[in-house]
């Protein structure tokens, strides 16, 4: 069982014992060391959106935070049933101070995490993180007097507006995708993908096949959308001879594809082929981060813009988008950024823009994919003992490569002409992570392996 505290919130197992696990004891005291900052920032009465994703313990750690906040006196706008991108999009049309998106993202059913976010409706930077953990280690809560007691407001019309915010943009050509009259399969493992994704594929005139679309929270399968656990989605696909398959993780905010073949299209790829759309419309930057695809790159070129990489995390790409004014990005395992919206990752506009791009290109998912380079990727890790210095390392590997494209803003990635290398060192564990690309997978796997020689020649 576990316990992971992080600059972005805190996540861990139900049950077991406080301080090891996501007990009640332990959402108490987070949520407390949050309301606690936001009341330090704003003393007069701050107000912060909760939602939550349809895990069996989201009721139970939902109703543990909103007290907490109501005992600070914090008003509470309680989404209830919600998803990552609405709570996003719900703290800014709010005005509130931040919010609280309760979901262990694409982790199983016995996970759960409390994500916090900032009045723009953005996850926290370092800085911030570090000063709630601060506050949750010394306990350094000052609950409010009788009086002053916060409020709880329930609200269940937002992702009905999240989807109004979808089908108003720009670049959602609803008319187009009308017209093509898809048929999709979607997968909507148990959660809120099930109530957000279907209602937007109907307003846009997409018939849906629903596979688990009802929010009980029991996953039916590994809730991470990878091919391995979506042999049903390819399933139903060919059975129901549908023009792609959709799903989504429980907190709606990854978003992964199937083609007319039951095929995956690729995680790499969802931002790929949304990027190749939003830049024939509008010229301009694109960002992912260091181990997302060089396909965002090839595709961000071939539109005349220029390609930007981040450190790995949300917040990191939102910061170097914001930087470089890109018009699209995102992160490599399938989630959109798309500034016009908000700056978050959102599976409902990504949809709209993918099926968008399928509409106005009247071609088939399959001759889509076939359409962008092939790359294929490697991922593994190495176990270094704990007095093994990972930094020293990671600098001898640096200097070593030093005649090679070599970015180092986070661990060290190498880009070689036809292929890169990205070692990162793991903020908790003594492990080296190795990302590789290439243009097969025995090149990707050949890369990794050499990496791994070469730490270990060095350690």
């Amino acid at each position: 069982m576990t316990l992971i505290k992080s600059i972005s919130g805190i996540r861990g197992t139900i049950g077991g014992k406080t301080k090891e696990n996501l007990t009640p004891v332990d959402a108490v005291k987070f949520a407390s060391a949050y309301g606690t900052w936001l009341t330090q920032k704003h003393p007069q009465k701050p107000k912060v959106v909760v939602g939550r994703d349809a895990r069996i313990s989201g009721e139970m750690i939902q109703h543990l935070v909103m007290q907490s906040l109501v005992g600070l006196g914090i008003e509470v706008i309680d989404l209830g049933l919600s998803t990552t991108p609405t709570v996003e999009v719900a703290v800014t049309h709010e005005q509130a101070h931040g919010g609280i998106i309760l979901t262990a993202s694409h982790n199983p059913k016995e996970w759960n995490a409390l994500k916090l976010l900032n009045d723009k409706g953005e996850f926290l930077n370092a800085e911030e993180g570090q000063k709630i953990l601060s506050i949750a280690e010394d306990e350094a809560f000052e609950f409010a007097q009788v009086d002053d007691l916060g409020r709880i407001i329930r609200n269940s019309t937002y992702i009905d507006y999240h989807i109004e915010l979808v089908l108003a943009h720009p670049l959602v050509n609803k008319k187009a995708i009308k017209k093509a009259a898809f048929k999709v399969v979607f997968d909507g493992v148990n959660s809120t993908g099930g109530i957000s994704i279907p209602p937007l594929l109907k307003a846009l005139g997409v018939k849906v096949t629903k596979l688990y679309c009802e929010p009980t929270g029991q996953f039916p399968h590994n809730p991470e959308p990878l091919e391995k656990h979506l042999g049903e989605l390819a399933k139903k696909v060919v059975e129901n001879k549908a023009d792609l398959g959709v799903t989504v993780d429980p907190d709606v905010d990854r978003l992964a594809f199937m083609d007319e073949n039951g095929k995956m299209f690729g995680e790499e790829y969802t931002l790929v082929s949304v990027a190749d759309y939003v830049l024939s419309k509008e010229k301009g930057n694109t960002v992912s981060n260091l181990s997302s695809s060089r396909a965002l790159r090839d595709v961000t070129e071939k539109h005349g813009g220029t390609y930007y990489a981040s450190a790995v995390g949300e917040v990191n790409v939102v910061a170097k988008m914001k930087e470089v004014n890109a018009v699209i990005g995102g992160e490599g395992n399938g989630g959109i950024i798309d500034p016009k919206l908000h700056y978050g990752r959102d599976s409902l506009i990504g949809l709209a823009l993918f099926l968008s791009l399928l509409a106005e290109k009247k071609i088939k998912v399959s001759e889509l994919r076939a359409s962008y380079p092939d790359y294929f990727m490697a991922k593994e890790k190495i176990q270094l003992t704990p007095e093994i210095n990972v930094d020293h390392i990671l600098m001898k590997i640096k200097e070593k490569y030093i005649n090679e494209e070599v970015n180092d803003i986070d661990g060290v990635k190498i880009d070689f002409e036809n292929q890169w290398v990205h070692l990162r060192k793991s903020n908790t564990e003594p492990i080296i992570r190795i990302y590789t690309e290439a243009k097969t997978q025995a090149d990707a796997n050949e890369l990794a392996e050499k990496f791994i020689q070469e730490i270990k020649a060095i350690a």
